[in-house]
């Protein structure tokens, strides 16, 4: 009996060190396609906000079959677009990657750059001398999982990058990518960097004038107006208008708004997501992505622009945030069964994450009683520079404050021989005392700065010396910049209600699951990375999500 016992257990052990051996067996299969979506401005909690109103194909179907990184954080400010959608790719930071705001200056000149700014590419689908034409990846320091594919298959692998907003499509494709496509005025154009002239296909798909199509039609609820939740009703304080005067209650007539502010208003409209994926479609049709006869992975990457268009305009509570993401739901499921049909299923991994969140509109929180308010950025820079006048004797110190950063005139306090560290510290003080403030800190003594250690994490991950200003600003929560008025929202601080994004994960090589382990948008690439069986991007920081991959 004792021998039975003994022999069934060599047995069982056998079997599974056989079973453990298989499953992880070293070999180089891979998917045939990934595709990477980047909601943008989609905060983590729309996963579930909406959660009932959703089909079973779209979102749901993410979070059923595949597997939801609760917990993802960006570790960085500040947390804008251009970072956001960098640093996915890269699984870096701006302080390794550069790309440290939508704009940024220079140290060196003090002169602003755009994210994408090329001066040496020009339009292709536009005028070529036209300033949205003229854009690449070069000011992107490092590579990103895109490129990592291209340079790890020879170059056989095929790149494509698509987006309502250049910086959206070019950084995610990468230095190496077959094209990024981005629109301007209603058409889908690219740049010198990829090409001389639009694909037939493309010309086509601009030529059947998808933009006027929505345009026209207006902009109506998906469901009865008494099926929406949103706390205020849809003629509120809180939102924004296209234009002057225009109306803001359903339905919108959106051929109005582009006859006055021009046919780019789609972007502001669900159907910018809608036109995105139809295009996304056209090119994985006529590029056959995910049948690459090399044999090797394509990548599909991929921004839906309009949800933060929408988010900047009306808010956050707001029944138009709740139609632009059942659309959206709709639309992500028309997409999947696309990509069922054509690459097949199980043959394909796709992930879907944001760039970053957005806060509540600060006058709405106050008015519900909560802590809020706005900060006018142009006042705080003139009494600043008023107050360093008097103090020094010289104007303008100061030359611009971006990206919630101060950003010190070095050519004039050298020249002048002024005192450096007396002017910061007389900057400093001032804006401590002042109510949108929660902390100031001068970016070369970041470690000594009395605030917690995360806020230092995220403040030194952000500040790349080269492209960021002297002195950093934190505001206190729910406290955002004033440009025109107290509408809308926006994003770009550390606040969970900007950092915490969404991150699932569906398709080839993943299981079915979820965790609440904290993650990173870092964590994205080398996770990718280790799913494609190549290396990291060489400015990567982050770390491969293990509890997902099988």
């Amino acid at each position: 009996m004792k021998f039975i016992f003994q022999r069934f257990l060599f047995l069982a052990l056998l079997f599974g060190f056989f079973t453990a051996s298989a499953q992880h067996k070293n070999n180089n299969e891979r998917p045939k396609l990934v595709v990477g979506i980047v909601v943008d401005q989609m905060r983590w909690d729309y996963l579930y906000k909406y959660y009932d109103r959703y089909g079973n194909d779209g979102f749901k179907r993410l979070l059923t079959e595949g597997f939801s990184v609760e917990n993802t954080q960006i570790p960085y400010i500040p947390t804008y677009t251009a970072v956001g959608h960098t640093s996915i790719y890269t699984g870096s930071v701006p302080a390794i990657h550069g790309i440290s705001g939508n704009n940024f200056y220079m140290r060196n000149t003090q002169m602003s750059m755009y994210c994408t700014q090329d001066d040496n590419a020009y339009g292709v689908g536009l005028d070529p001398d036209n300033k949205d034409g003229k854009m690449s990846p070069k000011n992107n320091l490092a590579t990103t999982i895109t490129d990592e594919l291209k340079l790890a298959t020879d170059f056989k692998s095929k790149v494509y990058g698509i987006s309502l907003k250049d910086r959206g499509g070019i950084l995610p494709a990468g230095h190496f990518a077959d094209a990024a496509y981005w629109m301007v005025d209603g058409n889908w154009v690219t740049s010198t960097f990829y090409m001389n002239e639009l694909p037939k296909y493309i010309e086509d798909f601009n030529k059947a004038d998808h933009t006027a199509k929505y345009l026209n039609q207006g902009w109506k609820p998906l469901y009865a107006m008494k099926t929406y939740s949103p706390h205020v009703p849809d003629d509120n304080p809180y939102e924004g208008r296209y234009f002057d005067g225009g109306n803001i209650t359903f339905p919108i007539d959106l051929k109005e708004a582009a006859d006055k502010k021009g046919r780019d208003v789609i972007k502001a409209t669900p159907y910018g997501n809608t036109v995105t994926l139809e295009l996304s479609k056209l090119i994985l049709e006529k590029e056959h992505l995910g049948n690459n006869p090399h044999h090797v992975p394509d990548f599909l990457a991929i921004s839906l622009s309009s949800t933060d268009y929408i988010g900047h305009l009306f808010a956050i509570n707001s029944a138009k945030i709740e139609d632009t993401y059942l659309r959206l739901d709709n639309d992500l499921a028309d997409f999947f069964k696309f990509l069922d049909n054509k690459v097949g299923k199980g043959n394909y991994t796709v992930f879907l994450s944001a760039d970053h969140g957005a806060a509540h509109n600060p006058q709405f929180i106050v008015d519900e009683k909560g802590n809020g308010g706005f900060n006018i950025k142009k006042d705080m820079q003139k009494d600043l520079n008023k107050l360093l006048e008097t103090e020094f004797g010289y104007e303008k110190i100061i030359y611009a404050i971006s990206n919630n950063q101060v950003h010190l005139d070095h050519k004039l306090i050298e020249n002048k021989k002024l005192d450096t560290e007396k002017i910061k510290n007389l900057i400093i003080s001032n804006l401590k005392k002042r109510d949108a403030v929660a902390f100031v800190a001068d970016m070369e003594k970041i470690s000594s700065t009395t605030m917690p250690d995360w806020l230092k994490t995220m403040t030194a991950n952000g500040y790349n010396y080269k492209r960021s200003g002297d002195i950093q600003i934190i505001f206190e929560p729910q406290w955002i910049d004033l440009y025109k008025d107290p509408t809308g929202t926006t994003h770009g601080a550390w606040n969970p209600y900007d950092s915490h994004i969404p991150l699932v994960f569906m398709g080839w090589g993943i299981k079915p699951g979820n965790t609440n382990a904290p993650a990173y948008m870092t964590d994205i690439a080398p996770t990718l990375a280790a799913l494609l069986h190549i290396q990291a991007p060489n400015g990567n920081i982050g770390k491969p999500i293990i509890q997902m991959l099988e």
